[in-house]
């Protein structure tokens, strides 16, 4: 039904309803005044024509329109338009509106519900608003915002992603329930099956050899220690063999995969072109772009020095401020001097002028006469002391520091410290420091609220030096006849004032007795001041322009002054204008947000009186924001009497004091200008008159005139202070006799601050004056008049283009901020990223913004800036309410900010990384030229011109002479050997067990062994009835049993497979990969112990495997008791001796073919290589299940009869000390571990080494301790492992590695007779091109490298091109090809393929060696001839593994490392526990394990971001930050980043937080 509108007319309910909306709208700041009217006048268009025809009465209930009013006087904060602009927002909305058109939805990123749930009540329960210096208050602001800090089990709740044939779950499996969020969010755009097929058809890498053939469909790993099986399945198929274990269950369809996809489509829309220079090699690449050719340029003349008016110094000033005291304390002694409004508005509290010199005597003659009486420091005159008063006592305040002028002594005004860790406070501490402050002055009420100690004293804060605190409220009475003695000089300092720097950092501006004096004459000629004025002042009377007027010039001339706190501001911010009014004030000192504040308090408009206010004085009329808030007041207030020249803007610096000030009164056309100036010409620093439409502009309103007395210039912002051009953008300068003098105590940067003497085009200096540095930047027009643009402090330099923090903001500002962030909580800085600056938006968030309507808010002000601004910005984030630091005023501590974010402690609720656009400056991609590709023939040439040396080289030949005279040499094969052991030396001790409590768990002689394996060979072929050849799987722990078992089925010419055990406490997750490999292997049976047939038999394991899908299951401890037959089956060296089954660092199972040739082979060079002889013991701790481990575990004793002391990993787990004991009490001189077993004792005896070594340890009888590896040496770890035990006797020269591989699992092993390890430092940048340059240690870009050990006897490397097969040189990077006796004979298939043989296992060098036959490892590394003397004489050739071939990131044509990717990102923050890195698309994903709180996830986004681009130059496209233990890492520490990456493209991480980087 329609009603009567309080238009005047009839219009329906829900034309009503919507006006309703449109009203609320405009209240909220949704919608701009403009927007509003257009919209109002196409809903009423329709009723306005029926409405001309007839007269209809005005309903009388109150309209939508006057209820809007109303909410926005609730709503005080709701509109916050000191940075508001009609130009600005309409260019925001165009902006946006073509975005919209032709840019694709860009990925939201992804957050885990569990996150941020918490209800952080330490931040939401304070009980200050989140409003700051730029807005009052906020009704919402006290609400919980859930973003909570739920602290994580690193453990149990956390669970690996994987788990693999030789991986070691340690913990019960339990599967995190999948968050809601992954289920109900819909991803925007393509997301169907073919989308992702197109993704991952696109993102295949073109491999230069063909990979080792993949038997897993189901390949999974968990760490070793610490990692819980998740469960995950990670498809990987290569080559032709395939075999689909879970065909049945569906494949995920990952949502990760479709927004990356979504990510990709992003990144193609074009972007601005390129400057000429952009592609470059050297480092000059990286240095910022050169300047546009098309930049405007200025075009005017020099400009002269600026001369303000003729100081006239009216006649009756006094004489100095205690002569001011002196004067009005006693002529008018019952004057009002100060007058305090308490929290009720009310001027309760009023000081005399009487009363202000008798307290400032009596706190004078204190501080010289009590001060030091029992011992303590006395203060002498020019002694430095702190005030420490609070923002609502400005009595005390005056007291203390006219007490301090009287009594000579330099006052130092400082905040109240509320806590030890106050934003800031560190450096105000080091400032007092530094003037060596020994006393603070303080109220009594504050004195009583400052934190105290057990002792009642005050606590020592953060950075502070020590202080005695004195209360100004309890001092001695002053006796009669004392006069404060005199002055000795003028030029000494009279006040020293704070201020911070552009780095953060805390300065003491001084400023001298002349000075003080000079500005406030300066002053009262300039604001007209005369005796009994009243005075408003509503800013910090502390410092800066409410000191220099409220506190300085007030008392010099006579005046009152009214102080109007911030926290009563906060509660009536119309507080001021009513005191204005009451007292008929002439002058009044404010800001431009109490201006804005004062507009927003309608309420109180009607009792505003401003006709007797002459002077209102805008102390930050140099933003150039505040002209919309003069403007608007004015408009407001001219009909309550408030005159136009009244308004005077000020420019003020800490270091120069008051720059300029517009004089009140004058009303000629050249007393105040203003301009429109083109944005795009101030941001190349010069002056442009743009159009008044122009959406790109920038009005400016004048600062005033130069200060009567006073020189100004404008010089060039960097470099030698030269003149700038009329039309030039520069720093202003100033030369006047009342400025600072100096940085106290930093005499480095004074002369640069203080002591500027400018320079003509031609270089010569324009006159004798010295001028000081405002960090104002601006221009001079006509007349004298000041303009300031910006200042240095929120200057952005980018891309050699200027841009101003304001600026940003209003434009942020511009894009619907209302629902989404608080207006006055916004921080906009710079950070240095690659050598130039990039842009950080930091905002607070409102605690009920939907997290994805946020989200499309960040990128529609990414939008917006790129389109106003012509720049991108770095990273966008928004925090919880009430997070950001705050000043003492409420406002943002923009440099605590800042520091927070670069240190990973801001804790943002959502990020916004944009590297993409903003990174322009990265070196030029190397580009692959098949046109150009030289023949490997011509390299070869070349190399051979050019005197480098090719890159290869041997081990020592091997010689039979060198073994023993045992007899065994004589025996070919291992099984012999055995036989022959038990033999002639039947007792001779070959393997002990070890406990985690070093004790003895078993032994086993030669002649034990030999009788075990003969009766479980005979196992094998009675009830097994497996014949000679059949594959046997052997699942058994770390022991001695598994060795039997191994010769057990020698002797019944079987070939047996060892594989690790499931895992009791994790059966789900590793028993499908047992019974994939066992199947793989085509083991005719199982040979295993009681209780691991009991484990297969289990509920949980029926659950999983069908105990009748296994093959025949042999129990080894049920042997059978009759007579043994002999069935033991004589080999041949071709024959297979075993198959050694392991997950490659690409994921992938490979199993090899060990003949006994090859095998016996292994042994032998091991023997020669360490030397030894049954009469030796060697330590062994590592895992027994494949590759060298397995070596040493089950075939070096037998060969050699040395003693092997065998410590299950497991055992040092429970014991990390175990392992070393072991070592110690049998004085083993060999050893041998796992980088696993060595991060567990490097972690666990950090701080145990003391109690070892008071036990007796010692590790002086090392002379090998040798770590088992298929990867780069982890030179970190032993070192930092050798620096742990070297108090406990463990030389440097033991720690050692090793290198093996799939086709020969021992290359270079340390030999006792070997030179000792050695390192080189290489260029990593040469590195990702294939180069080895070797540097010094310490220079950039450096990586050091370690020798992977010495060649074995009779191993013979080559390095290769792996595409070319030419042989490399020394300088090159290439695959490490290995001839030897012990390669392996090839891949064990399930089909029996043998295609990939030839390229593998008898590949052939193009160029060089043509004769050898050689093995490819899949390694790159490179060979270097040292200068150490081999045993043979020769100089010995380092062999250095840089990393595996298939794993390389090949990245804007370079090759990166992972692990050189990795360490970068683990340095960047100490939450990081571990990462890894994976390509996907182009795009680099980095996978982050946070160590800490939920909460603190987003904190890794821009530092890993930073990181990779600092020292890689590579974009990061996503980061994942996930929960510790979620990487999967093999049994020998290596991480499988590709079973990573397949269990996050199909969404299976559970991440915490995934950030898509644009």
């Amino acid at each position: 039904m329609a009603e009567v509108d309080s238009l005047g007319f009839q219009v329906p309910d829900d034309v009503r309803l919507k006006l309703a909306e449109l009203h609320l709208e405009l209240s909220e700041g949704d919608i701009t005044q403009k927007g509003y009217e257009k919209k109002k006048q196409r809903l009423l268009q329709p009723f306005l024509l029926a409405q001309q025809a007839q007269e209809v009465q005005v309903s009388s209930e109150p309209s939508p329109q006057s209820s809007a009013q109303r909410r926005a006087q609730r709503r005080l904060t709701r509109e916050d338009n000191r940075y508001h602009s009609e130009i600005r927002t309409e260019a925001v909305m165009q902006a946006l509106a073509s975005h919209n058109k032709k840019i694709p939805v860009i990925p939201h990123s992804t957050k885990r519900t569990s996150a941020y749930q918490g209800n952080q009540r330490h931040r939401d329960s304070r009980h200050e608003s989140s409003s700051d210096d730029d807005s009052v208050y906020d009704e919402e602001a006290n609400r919980n915002f859930h973003r909570g800090a739920r602290t994580r089990d690193s453990g149990a709740s956390s669970s690996s992603s994987f788990s693999d044939v030789n991986a070691s779950p340690r913990h019960s499996d339990r599967e995190r329930p999948r968050s809601a969020a992954y289920v109900k969010y819909q991803i925007p755009g393509n997301t169907s099956r073919q989308a992702l097929a197109d993704v991952m058809q696109s993102a295949r890498h073109s491999q230069h050899i063909s990979q080792p053939p993949d038997v897993t469909n189901n390949a999974k790993s968990s760490r070793q220690a610490d990692r819980v099986g998740r469960g995950v399945p990670s498809v990987r198929v290569a080559g032709n063999v395939g075999m689909d274990i879970d065909s049945d269950s569906p494949r995920h369809q990952g949502k990760v995969a479709a927004k990356i996809q979504q990510l990709m489509n992003t990144l193609k829309r074009p972007k601005r072109k390129p400057l000429t220079e952009y592609f470059q090699e050297d480092d000059d690449a990286l240095e910022a772009p050169p300047a546009d050719p098309n930049a405007p340029k200025p075009e005017g003349s020099t400009l002269t020095p600026v001369a303000g008016d003729q100081l006239v110094v009216p006649s009756g000033l006094p004489r100095n401020l205690e002569a001011a005291l002196h004067r009005y304390g006693s002529s008018t002694y019952k004057a009002l001097a100060v007058t305090v409004l308490d929290q009720n508005g009310k001027p309760s509290v009023n000081l005399t002028y009487g009363k202000l010199l008798s307290k400032t005597q009596k706190v004078a003659y204190n501080l010289l006469n009590k001060v030091g009486q029992k011992g303590e420091v006395p203060i002498k005159p020019g002694d430095r002391v702190a005030l420490v008063y609070p923002n609502n006592d400005p009595i005390s305040f005056i007291i203390g520091f006219y007490g301090c002028i009287m009594a000579g002594v330099v006052p130092v005004p400082v905040e109240v410290p509320t806590s030890r860790r106050d934003a800031g406070g560190q450096g105000v501490g080091f400032m007092l420091g530094s003037l060596s402050c020994n006393y603070a002055l303080t109220s009594e009420a504050c004195l009583k609220g400052l934190a105290k100690t057990a002792n009642g004293e005050v606590v020592q804060f953060r950075g502070w030096p020590r202080l005695s605190w004195l209360s100004t409220d309890s001092m001695s009475k002053l006796p009669k006849d004392w006069q404060p003695p005199p002055k000795a000089s003028e030029d000494v300092p009279a006040y020293v004032e704070y201020s911070t720097s552009k780095d953060g950092s805390t300065v003491g501006v001084t400023v001298t007795r002349n000075g003080v004096l000079g500005h406030c004459r300066t002053l009262t000629v300039a604001c007209n001041y005369t005796e009994g004025e009243v005075m408003v002042c509503v800013l910090d009377f502390k410092r800066d322009v409410g000191l220099w007027h409220g506190i300085l010039c007030s008392v010099f001339n006579g005046m009152h002054v009214i102080f109007v706190p911030y926290s009563l501001m906060k509660v009536d911010p119309a507080s001021w204008m009513k005191m204005i009014t009451k007292y008929k004030a002439s002058v009044g000192i404010v800001k431009s947000r109490d201006m804005h504040w004062g507009l927003l308090a309608q309420k109180d408009h009607k009792d505003v009186n401003f006709s007797s206010l002459r002077l209102l004085l805008v102390a930050d009329g140099a933003n150039p924001w505040s002209l919309t808030s003069c403007d608007a007041f004015l408009n407001a207030f001219q009909p309550k009497g408030l005159k136009p020249e009244a308004i005077c803007p000020c420019a003020s610096s800490s270091e120069a004091l008051t720059v300029s000030v517009r004089r009140p009164g004058r009303t000629s056309s050249s007393a105040t200008g203003r301009g429109i100036l083109s944005m795009q010409g101030l941001s190349h620093g010069v002056v442009r008159v743009d159009t008044e439409n122009s959406l790109t502009s920038l009005t400016l309103q004048d600062c005033g005139q130069v200060m009567p007395g006073a020189t100004m210039v404008v010089v060039k912002v960097e470099g030698s202070p030269y003149l700038c051009k009329t039309d030039e953008v520069g720093e202003l300068c100033v030369c006047a006799s009342y400025t600072g003098i100096k940085y106290w105590g930093l005499q480095g940067i004074t002369v640069n601050t203080f002591q500027v003497q400018p320079l003509n085009g031609d270089g010569r200096q324009t006159g004798d004056k010295i001028y000081v540095r405002t960090g104002l930047l601006g221009f001079l027009g006509p007349g004298g008049l000041v303009f300031v643009c910006g200042s240095k402090e929120g200057l952005m330099q980018i891309s050699n283009r200027r841009h101003n923090t304001d600026d940003i903001i209003a434009t942020v500002l511009a894009v619907e901020p209302m629902k989404f962030i608080y207006r006055g909580r916004i921080a906009v800085f710079s950070i240095e990223v690659l050598k130039d600056e990039r842009i950080v938006i930091i905002a607070e968030q409102r605690p009920d913004c939907p997290e994805e309507e946020s989200f499309q808010w960040m990128s529609r002000v990414l939008q917006a800036v790129d389109s106003i601004h012509q720049v991108g910005v770095f990273c966008l984030a928004l925090v919880p309410p009430n997070y950001l630091p705050k000043t003492p005023l409420g406002g943002i501590h923009l440099h605590e900010t800042r520091k927070k974010f670069l240190e990973g402690s801001l804790h943002p609720a959502n990020v916004l990384m944009c590297p993409h656009t903003c990174v322009t400056n990265l070196p030029k991609p190397r580009e692959h030229r098949p046109d150009r590709d030289v023949t490997p023939s011509a390299v070869h040439v070349g190399n051979i011109v050019q005197g480098a040396r090719m890159a290869w080289a041997q081990g020592r030949e091997l010689n039979t002479s060198e073994e023993d005279g045992d007899g065994s040499r004589k025996h070919q094969f291992l099984t012999e050997i055995l036989r022959f052991r038990a033999q002639n030396t039947p007792d001779h001790i070959l393997f002990t067990l070890l406990n985690s409590k070093v004790q003895v768990q078993l032994s086993m002689s030669c002649s034990q062994l030999h009788k075990r394996a003969e009766r479980i060979g005979n196992l094998l072929a009675e009830k097994g009835k497996l014949k000679p050849g059949d594959h046997v799987t052997l699942l058994y722990p770390p022991g001695i049993e598994l060795i039997a078992a191994f010769y057990g089925c020698l002797y019944a010419g079987c070939v047996p497979v060892t594989i690790r055990p499931p895992h009791p406490q994790n059966v789900t997750t590793t028993l499908p990969t047992v019974k994939m490999i066992v199947e793989v292997s085509k083991s005719s049976a199982i040979l295993t112990s009681a209780n691991i047939v009991k484990l297969l038999r289990s509920k949980e394991a029926l659950s999983v495997v069908d105990v009748r899908a296994w093959p025949t299951i042999l129990d080894s401890d049920d042997l059978p008791k009759k007579k043994l037959t002999n069935v033991y089956k004589a080999p041949t060296p071709e024959m297979i001796c075993y198959l050694d089954f392991s997950v490659s660092t690409t994921g992938m199972l490979a199993g090899v073919k060990m003949s006994h040739a090859s095998a016996t082979a292994l042994c032998r060079c091991i023997k020669l290589q360490c030397e030894f002889y049954p009469s030796r013991e060697a330590c062994l701790c590592l895992d027994p299940y494949s590759g060298l481990g397995f070596a040493l575990w089950c075939l070096a004793s037998i060969y050699s009869g040395h003693h092997s002391l065998l410590v299950p990993p497991s055992e040092v787990e429970a014991n990390p000390a175990v392992w070393l004991s072991a070592v110690s009490m049998y004085k083993v001189r060999d050893t041998f571990c796992s980088y696993g077993v060595m991060d567990l004792c490097t972690r666990g005896l950090g701080t145990s080494t003391g109690t070892l070594k008071a036990k007796g340890l010692n590790l002086s009888c090392v002379r090998i301790c040798c770590v088992i590896a298929e990867e780069r040496p982890r030179i970190h770890l032993t070192t930092s492992f050798t620096k742990l035990f070297a108090d406990l006797g463990l030389s440097y020269r033991a720690v050692s590695t090793s290198f093996g591989c799939r086709v020969n699992i021992g290359i270079s092993f340390p030999g006792a007779a070997c030179p000792e390890p050695s390192t080189v430092f290489v260029d990593l940048r040469a590195l990702r091109n294939d180069r080895v340059t070797l540097v010094e240690k310490g220079s950039p870009h450096s990586l050091c490298l370690m020798e992977s050990g010495k060649l074995l006897p009779g191993v013979k490397v080559a390095i290769a091109n792996p595409e070319t097969r030419g042989q490399c040189a020394d300088s090159h990077l290439g695959e490490i090809w290995v001839s030897s006796p012990h390669n392996a004979d090839g891949y064990f298939t399930i089909y029996g393929d043998e295609s990939l043989h030839p390229d593998h296992f008898d590949a052939r060098l193009a160029t060089g060696d043509l004769q050898s036959s050689y093995a490819r490892t899949g390694y790159l590394g490179f060979v270097r001839r040292t200068e150490l003397t081999q045993s043979d004489g020769g100089r010995h050739d380092a062999l250095f593994v840089v990393g595996s071939l298939d794993e390389t990131i090949m990245l804007r044509g370079m090759r990166y490392h992972p692990i050189d990717i990795e360490t970068s990102v683990l340095r960047s923050h100490r939450k990081i526990c571990e990462c890894a890195v994976f390509t996907w698309t182009n795009l680099l994903v980095v996978v982050v394990e946070l160590d800490g709180n939920e909460n603190e996830a987003l904190d890794l986004v821009p530092l890993v971001t930073n990181c990779v681009l600092e020292e890689h130059y590579l974009i990061v496209g996503v980061v994942v930050v996930v929960d510790p233990g979620i990487i999967p890492i093999n049994s020998r520490g290596e991480k499988q980043r590709m079973h990573l990456r397949d269990g996050f493209l199909a969404d299976q991480l559970d991440p915490i937080y995934v950030a898509y980087n644009m």
